[in-house]
């Protein structure tokens, strides 16, 4: 499989998509942050010091989908129409599971914007408890569902 973020000569490029369709176009990410109970005890507790870390993180998840192509060199800026962030605590993890979901109408994906809105979320969490807790581990990092353009649907496993 060629890999379209490279020309003929294997220099990076913005990947030309002024000839595909525009169509209606949605993926959803997830990943968690790990953490000690007592962590996760100050996070379902309020007891935070700097504020309510779930509603932090999920604006900082929102504004991170929305900045992706400034973050990431070769994404197309694109009109999101719809960023949701959603962030449960998980006593068996221990931990905070994080979804996001993003849509847009247009020429390419938003797999990207996805997968940057959960990652921030997991910082801004890590960030807000890193005081009680250095120990935090962010992972399962992954792309879930991917619908809409020429590849059609993906859902993992």
């Amino acid at each position: 499989m060629a890999l379209t973020h490279f020309d003929d000569t294997g220099a990076a490029h913005m990947v030309d998509v002024s000839d595909k369709a525009s169509t209606a176009r949605i993926a959803t990410a997830e990943g968690h942050v790990r953490m000690a109970p007592e962590t996760l005890a100050l996070i379902a507790e309020g007891r935070a010091g700097k504020g309510d870390v779930m509603g932090i993180a999920r604006l900082a998840g929102i504004m991170g989908a929305k900045q992706t192509s400034g973050l990431i060199p070769l994404c197309h800026p694109l009109p999101i129409t719809k960023v949701s962030v959603d962030l449960t605590t998980d006593a068996s993890l221990p931990g905070v599971r994080i979804s996001a979901t993003v849509k847009t109408t247009g020429q390419t994906g938003v797999e990207m914007e996805a997968l940057s809105a959960v990652s921030i979320a997991a910082l801004t969490v890590y960030d807000m408890v890193k005081a009680a807790d250095k120990a935090m581990e962010i992972g399962g990092v992954r792309v879930t569902l991917k619908d809409g353009g020429k590849s059609g649907r993906y859902e993992a496993q």
